[in-house]
């Protein structure tokens, strides 16, 4: 028993009519876009992420710190 031959040669690794464009203008985009575009990637992205990184730790620490105080004190 021989393959079908078909007339349309098929590879599964041609991309060629799969490819889609995804270009969407800074015009079409909303203002929360481009809010989350301009705070939330590059430079000011990762020194917001620090920054808030570190206001996060000492709000835990002295958090935790107040709680430990009330828990341990001496009657």
């Amino acid at each position: 028993m021989e393959a079908q031959e078909s007339a349309m040669p098929y590879s599964r690794w041609s991309n060629s009519q799969d490819e889609v464009s995804m270009n969407v203008s800074a015009s079409e985009s909303s203002g929360c876009e481009r809010i989350y575009i301009k705070l939330c990637t590059g430079k000011v992205g990762i020194a917001l992420k620090l920054v808030g990184g570190i206001i996060l730790f000492w709000i835990i620490f002295i958090m935790g710190y107040m709680t430990g105080y009330y828990v341990h004190k001496c009657k």
